[in-house]
């Protein structure tokens, strides 16, 4: 009965075991975008505002959407090579600040990596 049990208790925390590591959501990180929409925009007509618009960021050169004018430091980093993609974004949403002194991004960061994730996938699918 012991060795039964053991196995069940294996089994089960086998299978809910992999829920601890939550796969990101676009539904959520829609819902962490309400933090950044005071200053960018993102979908169909989508314009530049404080910060420029969002829409097809990922993969995308950093400092080329048209019309807004990106920050010296930015379009430095964008001079040598910086892509929006999973990484960059990542340290970019956790810290702007540290990760380019200098951005006119005001916002001081998104301190859950989960968000962080989730954000990311919101912004992927929205191309």
């Amino acid at each position: 009965m012991r060795r039964f049990l053991s196995i069940a208790v294996c089994v089960v925390a086998t299978i809910f075991g992999s829920f601890g590591f939550a796969e990101a959501d676009i539904d959520r990180g829609k819902k962490v975008f309400r933090k950044c929409k005071a200053c960018h925009t993102i979908g169909e007509g989508a314009t530049n505002k404080t910060g420029p618009i969002l829409t097809g960021i990922m993969g995308v050169p950093a400092g080329v959407v048209e019309g807004f004018q990106y920050s010296s430091e930015l379009r430095a980093a964008a001079e040598i090579g910086l892509v929006w993609d999973d990484a960059s974004l990542t340290e970019f949403l956790r810290k702007p600040r540290k990760f380019i002194p200098g951005t006119k991004m005001s916002f001081s960061g998104l301190r859950k990596d989960q968000d962080i994730s989730n954000l990311i996938d919101f912004l992927r699918s929205v191309e």
